[in-house]
């Protein structure tokens, strides 16, 4: 097992939509055996905080690129389908290996 990773999950209100991605990234995670401090917030929030990575649907990008983010410590993986495990995996995998939690 990596390092511990702090994993934040966003949507518009920071309760339906990124805790659906938030259940969904924990059975990936647990796959993979990685130690991770998982939260979900509001969109808003999110500019103010640095986790290790951010997860949030596809339709927020514009913006997240309004968002002053420290790309070196906080990565932020956006999901079309944001329940999608095979596309969690897919997406989250990569970051997670590069920050040293797998």
């Amino acid at each position: 097992m990596g390092k511990r990773v702090e994993i934040l999950f966003v949507c518009g209100a920071g309760l339906g939509s990124s805790f659906a991605a938030q259940m969904a990234a924990e059975d990936v995670l647990n796959a993979h055996n990685v130690d991770a401090k998982l939260d979900h917030v509001d969109i808003s929030t999110a500019a103010s905080v640095q986790p290790d990575i951010i997860i949030t649907a596809q339709n927020f990008k514009s913006q997240f690129e309004k968002f002053s983010i420290d790309e070196s410590k906080t990565s932020v993986v956006f999901l079309k389908n944001i329940v999608s495990k095979a596309e969690i995996e897919e997406k989250l995998l990569p970051v997670l290996e590069a920050k040293g939690a797998l």
